[in-house]
């Protein structure tokens, strides 16, 4: 059995307490690539009305932008763009881009968090909603870097006949962008912990 701190508040921890606390903080997010890659299988088999499984639509996104060249945290960020939609019905972009958010660029985190918005351009019409949404963010430098997300992997990857990577593909990329905060309050507790 591991070590416990000693409070039942936290003015009241002292540094044994949080010396403990950082260790297994630090065992517990080195795990971190293995528990998304757990959630993102939680779209497999989800349909949502949609031609293809909330997974294969991720993974199809993915494969496109892996196969255009794309690097590699732009392609993590597009394998796991729609992973909050287990949790977040109302708000998928905003769980992905927390999930992301240490890890990646200033850039992509942004077309991440706004690509739901950019996306509605191809629907929000049949449902009453005004498709120009995206309009808002017209002088925002990536506006068109998010248009194109959208466009050429996001709304093209519901081709159930599209030649999709597997997850497995994925997975050493995933575990790449995700080995180390680049912007975090954790950052600097992680550089000091033991690996």
């Amino acid at each position: 059995m591991s070590a416990h701190a000693g409070f039942t508040h936290m003015q009241d921890g002292t540094g044994d307490d949080w010396a403990i606390i950082a260790a297994d903080f630090s065992t517990y997010a080195r795990q971190l690539p293995g528990r998304i890659l757990a959630h993102l299988k939680l779209l497999d088999g989800d349909f949502g009305g949609f031609p293809v499984d909330r997974l294969t639509h991720s993974l199809q996104t993915a494969t496109r932008a892996y196969r255009d060249g794309r690097d590699e945290e732009y392609v993590v960020c597009a394998l796991l763009h729609d992973i909050g939609d287990t949790l977040g019905s109302y708000n998928h972009p905003d769980i992905a881009a927390a999930i992301l958010k240490p890890f990646v660029s200033a850039e992509n985190l942004w077309m991440v968090e706004k690509h739901g918005i950019f996306q509605g351009y191809y629907f929000f019409h049949h449902l009453g909603m005004d498709r120009h949404l995206r309009e808002q963010f017209r002088d925002h430098p990536q506006y068109q870097a998010t248009i194109d997300f959208c466009a050429f992997y996001d709304a093209a990857a519901f081709d159930a006949a599209y030649d999709t990577l597997p997850l497995s593909f994925f997975e050493p990329m995933l575990h790449r962008v995700f080995a180390a905060p680049r912007q975090s309050i954790y950052k600097a507790a992680m550089a000091q912990q033991p690996a």
